[in-house]
This record gives structure tokens, sequence and C-alpha cells, in this order.
């Protein structure tokens, strides 16, 4: 068949628009798609989107604009859209037979056996990046598995709210079950919906304000024994930092540092495994007794066990603890049921795993921003000095701190930790014009969506300021680094507000300076992650740290 450029009809079903110099949204309903984060989260963020002007529904190439983005990357990290060919160029055969399957199309560079491994493996970034000019929904093969990439923020959005029950987790949340088989994140149907709502109470607004002081007191330490012009591996430090914050929030405590590197190496390898087993899905190779696998295992094994332990000390002595795992063991579903003991242990796994990882990734990239930018760092400062010079940081100082949560905002944009995020038909479902089977799988990249030119202005510019309440908006449904749906995370609200916490408790003390002569690039993981970024810190005169003297 032949390549099926963006502008074809059978690529695109719904008419396109003319790129706004501000902010351009993709064609079709506007009647589904909501911006479920900014809707849902609480305190405050990036504004409600404005609405988005409609013009003549004919797509004009666009400019190549990457050339004055500052955001780290190739400027071809943001493709260039093909030009639309002239419908009249394509054979009858090729529309016709494509319109009667309503199959996707397959993307180009697809070769014999190994299909679209070689550009997935040599950058997965890129590659997923690039998916995203061949229409709004696109095959790939790995090997013999075929997977099917939602590219359109609209069929995204349908995806993970109206037609969520079509949908299980997928290949990534399968191999993520090395954590815990019945944890919320991959737990399916009633099983997960029964297991949120007894969840739900512990992430409550009331109770993240609870957390605040508990985040302040664990951050201190770690930026008190930074020492002035001693480089630092920032993916580390963050690690450890959001770690330790996450730890002290499940069940008060917060291990010392070599402890905490074991804990930390046991989710990494685990993360780890999960993706090399989504990304090439050969089942019997994980149950060979290679060392991958028996490192993987006993990783996941390490860290339920140091997790159990904390559990039977909580059931020994609850009177003794007030945090989010004696909030499980007293959660009751709406039969009086509460959660057994190995419930909680996949579920603590799961919370401590994702909460360290994602949040860290990115804190790391918002300081090398800063690094790059010192007007922007600049700005932190005047903001988070005269709140900080008041006293410690308090839940009702945080909606002081505007452009610290656009800092975050705008992080969150350009490095979303979800560079793949996967799901599998369990019915038969329409996406637009195009028909899925019962159990295809399904892939759509939150960090793709987030660079495309088409719905943010010069996508690799580090702006904070996109976000300000006067500005235009991206379209509904264009910026999702939590989900959407009900399955969105459910610790969206604590990921927001320790971010902002650590954002400004650093500033407050510390700038971070880049390495000289370092090169600094995305590279997907378990998350974006980058792939080496050590920073200098110098101490701030006069520093503020925000804590009680």
């Amino acid at each position: 068949m032949g390549r099926h450029r963006r502008g074809d009809r059978v690529c695109r079903p719904d008419p396109v628009v003319h790129r706004h110099p501000h902010a351009a949204a993709r064609a079709g309903s506007r009647t589904g798609p909501c911006r479920d984060l900014l809707e849902r989260r609480s305190g405050p963020g990036p504004p409600p989107p404005g609405p988005v002007a409609r013009q003549n529904p004919v797509r004009t190439r666009r400019d190549d604009r990457s050339g004055s983005a500052r955001g780290t990357g190739d400027p071809a990290d943001t493709p260039r859209r093909q030009p639309a060919r002239d419908r009249a160029h394509r054979s009858g055969k090729d529309r016709s037979v494509t319109a009667s399957m309503n199959v996707p199309p397959v993307a180009p560079g697809k070769l014999p056996l190994i299909g679209h491994a070689v550009p997935l493996i040599r950058n997965r970034l890129a590659f997923i990046q690039r998916l995203r000019t061949y229409g709004p929904i696109v095959r790939v093969t790995v090997g013999p598995k075929t997977l099917t990439v939602v590219n359109s923020p609209e069929l995204m959005h349908k995806m993970l709210t109206s037609q969520a029950d079509r949908f299980t987790k997928g290949l990534l949340f399968e191999k993520l079950k090395l954590f815990g088989k019945d944890a919320l994140p991959v737990a399916e149907g009633k099983p997960h919906l029964r297991r949120r709502r007894m969840m739900q109470p512990a992430f409550h607004r009331e109770q993240i304000a609870g957390y605040v002081t508990t985040m302040r007191d664990t951050v201190e330490p770690y930026i008190t024994s930074w020492r002035d012009g001693t480089p630092l591996d920032m993916k580390t430090e963050m690690q450890l930092m959001t770690q330790g914050v996450v730890m002290s929030a499940l069940f008060s405590s917060s291990p010392e540092r070599e402890p905490a590197h074991t804990i930390l190496d046991s989710v990494d390898t685990v993360f780890r495994t999960a993706i090399q087993r989504a990304l090439m899905p050969v089942s019997a190779l994980e149950r060979l007794p290679i060392r991958r696998n028996r490192k993987a295992k006993a990783a996941a094994t390490a860290l339920r066990s140091a997790v159990a332990d904390i559990i039977t000390e909580h059931r020994t002595h609850p009177d003794a603890y007030d945090d989010i795992v004696s909030l499980l063991l007293t959660a009751q579903d709406e039969t009086g049921a509460t959660l057994p003991d190995d419930e909680i242990l996949s579920e603590v796994t799961g919370l401590l795993a994702a909460g360290s990882e994602t949040t860290a990734v990115v804190l790391a990239w918002l300081f090398h921003e800063l690094g790059r930018n010192p007007d922007l760092e600049r700005q932190l400062h005047e903001e988070v000095d005269p709140v900080l010079a008041e006293g410690p940081l308090t839940v009702d100082k945080i909606p002081r701190l505007p452009f610290t949560r656009r800092l975050v905002s705008e992080t969150l944009r350009l490095y979303n930790p979800a560079w793949l995020v996967t799901r599998r038909t369990i019915a038969p479902v329409t996406l637009g014009e195009f028909s899925l089977p019962a159990g295809e799988d399904v892939i759509w990249s939150g960090y793709a969506l987030h660079r495309d030119p088409d719905l943010y202005p010069d996508p690799l510019r580090f702006d904070p300021d996109r976000w300000l309440p006067e500005r235009p908006q991206p379209p509904k449904g264009a910026f999702i680094p939590f989900g959407s749906g009900k399955r969105m995370c459910i610790g969206e609200a604590f990921a927001w507000t320790e971010a902002t916490i650590i954002t400004a408790m650093v500033a407050s003390r510390w700038r971070l300076r880049p390495i000289p002569g370092s090169t600094v690039r995305p590279v997907g993981a378990i998350t974006t992650h980058p792939s080496s970024l050590r920073m200098v810190p110098e101490a701030r005169q006069h520093a503020l740290t925000g804590m009680a003297r």
C-alpha cells in the first residue's frame, strides 16, 4: 500500500486547521475532550484553556521553528509535518481497500522480520515523535508484535475516558506486576474501582495539606548536606529526596542514605526490567533463569520484604503512626471489608516506586533548565525569598508561588516522564475512522504529545510564561502529564505539592550550575530521564532555607 501522509483522507478523518500564531488545535468534536489534569487538580496552576480559533479547514505547511528552541534536544526531536499530497495522486484502489478495512496505516520504515525495531532501539524518543507525522493513528511492528500508536489528543481522550471500559492497562503495566499483581496502577475492572475508592481518602486535599510539614522536614537534611562547589548527580539526588518524602508520608520514616540507595536500586532494577520486557515482548525469555531475570526477581523480593516489615510494625503499634499506611490499614469498602496485608503491601510498594521516580526526573529537568536560564532562576529567587523570609513554608503560602508552579508545569510539558503508556483492547473499538479488534496493543506518548508544534508554539523552548492566565492555552486534552479519566494518577495532587515545595526550598539556599562542556539529552527508559546530569551547587549569600530556626 502507498505511504499514508498526514493530509490523506485515510489518515485524518477530521478537518484540520491553519496553525494559530499562539495555539492550535486538531479538528474534530469539541464536545468530548476535556483537560482532565487542570480541571481535577487542586491548587493554583495553569489556567483552563480558552477558546481556540477555528479557521479554514485546510492545513498549511508549517515553518520549522525548532531553530529558536532553548530546550534540550536535537531540533529533529520536533519533526517537520509532511506536506499534504493531492488526493488525486493516490490510486482509487488504495483508497477503497484502506477504507473498507478501516485499518490504521503502517508507519514507513518497516523491515522484514524486525519491523521498526531499529529506530525504536536507536532513538526511541525521536521515533515516537516522528510517528506523529503519519496521522492520528498509525501502526508499528517490533518483530512479530504489532502496536497501534494513537497520536490525536481527541482520540487519546476518548480512549482514556468514554471508551476506557474497552481497554486494559496493557503491556507495560503487565510487566510492572513485579511490584505486586494487585496494586492500584496495574489492577483492572472492579478490583481497581474498589481499591481506588478505598485509597482515595489518603490523597484528599485536606490530607495533602497535612503532608506539607512532613515534606518540608524531610527535604531539609538533604539540601543542607550539599557542599558548596561539590558536583551532584542531580537525578540521584532528586530520587533520594523524593523517595524520602514518599516514604515519610507512607510510613512516617525515611531511611539513612545507604539503605535508601538499596531501595532506590531495587526500584530502578524492576522499572528497567519492565520497560525492556514491554518493548521486546517475548514471554519465553522472561522465564529463563538468566542473570537479568534473577536480578529483577531479587530486587522485587527485597523491596516487598522491606515494606512488609513496616506494615507489621504498624499492625503491632497502630496508635504510634499517622500516615498513609495507617489509613490503608483502617480503610473499608462499601461492605465494611478492609484490605488484607498482602494487598496493602502491593499498594505501598507501587506508591513508593511510582512516587519516587516520576517527580524526581521532573525536578532534575527543572533544575537543569534553571541552570541554563539565569533570568528564570532570578525570577524564581525573587518570588521565593520574600515568602520564605517570613518563616517555614506552609500550605497557606504555596498559592503565593505561582511562578514556581509554572516552572513545574512547563517541565511537565517539555520533559513529560510518560514517554510511553500502554493499553490493550478487550472489545472492538472505533477510534476516529479506524476499527481496532479486541486484543490490540495500543500505545500513546505524553512526551510526544506535549512537544507537538501544532499544539505548542515553539515547542522546544522552555517557557513557563506560556502558562500565564492571559496567554492562549493549548486545546483541551493536550496537557495530560498525569493521565486522564478514571485511571488518572491518584497521587497527582501530592506530586504537584511535593515538586513545588522542593523547588522553592532548593532555590532558597542554592544556585545549581551546569558543568561546562557537558551534554544532557533525554533518554526514554521507564521515564524520560536525563542521560547524565551533574551540577555544581553554589551557596546563595544570606540564603533562606525555609525552615524554623
